[in-house]
């Protein structure tokens, strides 16, 4: 990392002058496995981010269990030397639109920015729309399950409800607060699991993850400014649901 004045390394505290050409390097370090057997779509990209359309079953980060199939690994191997900067995570089975920095400064800038339109298949006929506003905390001696508490968190989540058949409902939901498992926690919270989501009560009869898409996404670009908005479609193992 440096700071430049026209070529000559400067202190941030030094003073600079008009005309004066000032550059900032700030090198990536990265250490994930390159894997370029893996395809992710690319629904948007310019020289501060990419929107990845990943598909369920790949997790965004490495774990014990996936060293190599994530995907930070794509993105290794499609920008080798940058570091993965994820600005929303999406869970390993949820499918849609993930949005990655290129660069520190990007990612900073992007926090906060981004709205997501998620669409889910939940179990039984819901209402036509409604909030659900419940506090949601981590389930006693569980690093991963959340539940709903009195003691947790603040969460709200608005939902409509798109179509329905005598199974399930498909359902258009934003979200006022991010928690982790927050749709999968509020909808099994008023009896409408999402199918194929076992974790909390949902049934794999018709779908082997949890039905759960982020099929729109709205950010602020980091320099221009611009209001950018990406969508992805409904994949075809939801739909299947509705046929």
């Amino acid at each position: 990392m440096g700071i430049t004045r026209d070529g000559q390394l400067v202190r941030s505290i030094d003073t600079v002058f008009p005309g004066d050409v000032i550059v900032l390097r700030n090198p990536d370090e990265t250490t994930l496995e390159p894997n370029g057997s893996l395809s992710v779509p690319v629904v948007f990209e310019n020289e501060n981010l990419v929107v990845f359309d990943k598909p369920g079953g790949m997790p965004v980060h490495p774990s014990i269990k996936h060293q190599g199939d994530t995907l930070g690994n794509f993105f290794a191997f499609r920008y080798p030397g940058l570091t993965f900067r994820p600005v929303n995570r999406l869970d390993r089975d949820t499918s849609g639109l993930c949005i990655v920095a290129k660069n520190a400064h990007s990612a900073n800038l992007l926090q906060g920015s981004c709205e997501k339109v998620y669409f889910a298949a939940v179990h039984g006929i819901t209402d036509e729309s409604g909030t659900i506003d419940a506090p949601i905390a981590r389930q006693q001696e569980s690093i991963i399950l959340r539940c709903v508490r009195s003691d947790g968190q603040n969460a709200v989540t608005h939902f409509k409800r798109l179509k329905f058949n005598e199974k399930y409902s498909l359902e258009e939901i934003h979200l006022e607060t991010g928690r982790t498992h927050q749709i999968r926690v509020h909808f099994s919270h008023i009896g409408h699991p999402l199918a194929g989501d076992d974790m909390y009560g949902g049934l794999r009869c018709d779908i082997p993850r949890q039905a759960l898409h982020c099929g729109q996404l709205s950010f602020t670009e980091p320099l221009s400014g611009e209001n950018i908005t990406v969508t992805s479609p409904i994949p075809r193992d939801i739909e299947e649901l509705f046929t």
